[in-house]
């Protein structure tokens, strides 16, 4: 309203008045909010809880908010104090305990207190699910555990998540099936398949 940002509720009533640049989503009870060029945090009454102050910001997940300052990016908790100093080119949210980052152009994996856990050597990475990180290099997916040891060769040309045990992968142009211990369970031969659900996929 009048270029400002506000939020309302499903009956349509105006619960945060319009008064920020910009708003995003709420997040484990916070939503981002833009004001005169700085990303802080609001709670759902409208109140701010962390000030505006950084470039940008992204959402809390696993007790802990992605904040960017001069450049670079790091993460905050819930009063706004830097848990893990702003040193990384990207990062993303908690996954499992762990969260993918970005320093020199490669990908490896830190823990809530900043600790590398996984040193960046990776052209691309995907949060843990199931206990699997999906990884890049050199044009090529695999799966690596939580202390980094490689669990299924990247030999993939692509990848997609563990879901009831399963991930499809695609070779040479063709989807299949591999279990957790990268045993080919259906062969690629699908032009096309989705995630297993209740037992089926499609």
């Amino acid at each position: 309203k009048d270029g400002k940002w506000g939020f309302i509720d499903k009956s349509g009533k105006v619960v945060i008045e319009p008064q920020f640049d910009y708003v995003r989503d709420f997040s484990e009870g916070l939503g981002k909010a833009k004001k005169d060029g700085k990303w802080g945090y609001i709670d759902k009454s409208g109140k701010v809880v962390i000030e505006p102050q950084f470039d940008s910001a992204g959402t809390f997940s696993q007790g802990l908010g992605r904040a960017k300052r001069d450049g670079k990016w790091g993460y905050i908790d819930k009063n706004g104090k830097v848990v893990i100093e702003p040193q990384f080119d990207e990062v993303s949210d908690f996954s499992e305990g762990v969260a993918q980052v970005r320093k020199k152009g490669k990908w490896g994996y830190i823990d809530k207190i900043g600790k590398v856990v996984i040193e960046p050597q990776f052209d691309d990475a995907y949060p843990f699910n199931e206990g699997f990180g999906r990884v890049e290099k050199d044009g090529k997916w695999g799966f690596i555990d939580k202390i980094g040891k490689v669990v299924i060769e990247l030999q993939f040309d692509e990848v997609s998540d563990f879901i009831e045990g399963f991930v499809h992968v695609k070779k040479d142009g063709k989807w299949g099936f591999i279990d957790k211990s990268g045993k080919v369970v259906i062969e690629p031969q699908f032009d096309e398949v989705s995630d297993f659900v209740e037992g089926f996929a499609k």
